[in-house]
């Protein structure tokens, strides 16, 4: 047990050194990579150790073992030392009937008497040890507990900044995807341009079907640069639920596709405490049974041994250095205290965290039906995206054939520029509602992954 306690302290001592090696690193600004490659997975590690979140909830951890080692402190011996030097340039004086002392006093008589002297120096040590004390015995009880409560919150923390970062990483990915796909319809729609503004120098097309398709040019390459803004802001997004410097480059190397999406598969067995709201409410219930159990057992009296032992010495002239007798006292014995009648304040107290304990019990069952809802939402969810994905994929395949045979019908001069502009249009809406379905489906699997603790 000794060994678990010092190693326990060593943790907590090389946490602490660890953080603060982080702080200086970071205060220190080292300089900027030049590009940074990041998976889902790598941009996820990045932000459990820089985010500010989990840093604070790592922190807040910290604090809670230094507070438990406080708690361990009560249950070990006090040693006070204290010195007095008392100097009374006027002695107080009391009267006394001097006939107690000697029978040929008158009675009466009374003559002012000192019983101190104008020097007093004290030097004492004073030693106490708890012996039972239902508070302290409670609260060494409940360290355990306190620390799983804390360290659930880090869990929690890390959870949630997952969840923000997976989101931003794909909804980059959709935006870049999108901006690849349209990047190639720029550069098809430029080359039949070119093709249909040499048609039209032979006399062979209108100057109204080459104005239609620069207007068409002009409309996506505006889209283009709408895209480029949302991808950018996108990933300054992404760095900062990461903690990552705005100013940092950085190049995502997933891709995010339908195969990947499909890939989130429901665990087989699913308990509640595979969630990490659940775990922190089961601690906190425990948590307050201790504090109930903290009142029920303070009707039981305490007990404590206290030692003093000290050295005095009283002078009318100031001679300490002078080789004196200083007269010394040992003390020592057990305390014992309870209470009476405390005004039922112990029982108000008792009352109320009992009631803390119902209020948990009732968190925790309204936990669980927040839990089903959510795993069937999410569950409908992606199941439901995921066919909306797989549809729209579909489509726009599809959309982009009929294109294609459109803009060959065109070339050969057998097709109209009205049926290359609907063809046009007619692509472009499902691939914008494929970029759509494929974020959505993106989202609904993360939501979905949070909603079975899988995380």
């Amino acid at each position: 047990m000794q060994l678990d306690k010092k190693h326990a302290g060593l943790t907590g001592l090389l946490l602490l050194l660890i953080f603060h090696y982080g702080m200086a690193q970071q205060q220190a600004k080292p300089p900027l990579q030049e590009n940074v490659p990041l998976s889902v997975k790598q941009a996820v590690d990045y932000a459990l150790a820089n985010q500010a979140t989990v840093r604070t909830a790592k922190l807040d951890e910290l604090v809670q073992l230094a507070k438990n080692k406080e708690v361990s402190g009560l249950a070990l011996p006090s040693l006070a030392g204290s010195g007095t030097f008392q100097h009374n340039p006027i002695v107080q004086k009391q009267l006394i009937d001097a006939s107690n002392f000697s029978d040929t006093v008158p009675k009466g008589t009374l003559v002012p008497f000192s019983f101190g002297l104008k020097f007093n120096v004290i030097g004492e040590i004073t030693l106490k040890q708890v012996l039972f004390d239902p508070s302290v015995l409670v609260a060494l009880q409940a360290r355990e507990t306190l620390e799983q409560l804390a360290a659930k919150s880090v869990q929690k923390s890390e959870i949630d900044v997952k969840v923000n970062v997976y989101k931003a990483y794909y909804n980059v990915l959709s935006a870049r995807r999108a901006l690849d796909i349209l990047a190639n319809n720029i550069a098809n729609l430029d080359k039949l341009l070119g093709e249909t503004r040499e048609i039209y120098k032979n006399g062979l097309a209108e100057k109204l079907d080459v104005d239609r398709l620069v207007v068409q040019l002009t409309n996506l390459r505006t889209e283009e640069t709408k895209l480029r803004n949302v991808t950018e802001v996108g990933i300054a997004a992404l760095k900062y639920q990461m903690g990552m410097p705005i100013q940092q480059p950085i190049t995502l190397t997933d891709t995010l596709t339908t195969a990947e999406i499909k890939s989130a598969v429901a665990s087989e067995h699913f308990d509640y405490s595979q969630r990490i709201e659940y775990q922190l409410l089961q601690a906190q219930r425990k948590a307050y049974e201790y504090d109930l159990k903290r009142y029920k057992l303070g009707v039981l009296p305490t007990l404590s041994l206290f030692s003093t032992a000290g050295m005095s010495r009283a002078s009318d002239v100031f001679n300490y250095f002078d080789r004196q007798t200083w007269y010394g006292y040992v003390g020592y014995g057990v305390n014992l205290s309870f209470t009476i009648f405390g005004g039922l304040q112990r029982r108000r107290k008792e009352d109320q965290a009992f009631l803390q304990v119902k209020k948990a019990e009732i968190s925790l069952e309204n936990t669980k039906l927040g839990i089903d809802m959510e795993q069937a939402q999410s569950t409908s969810n992606l199941r439901n995206n995921i066919l909306t994905l797989e549809a729209q994929e579909s489509n726009m395949q599809l959309a982009q054939e009929v294109y294609n045979t459109t803009q060959i019908k065109y070339r050969e001069g057998v097709g109209s520029s009205l049926e290359m502009s609907t063809a046009e249009n007619e692509l472009l809406t499902a691939q914008n509602n494929y970029f759509n379905a494929l974020y959505n489906a993106a989202i609904a699997k993360v939501d979905y992954l949070k909603a079975y603790g899988k995380l």
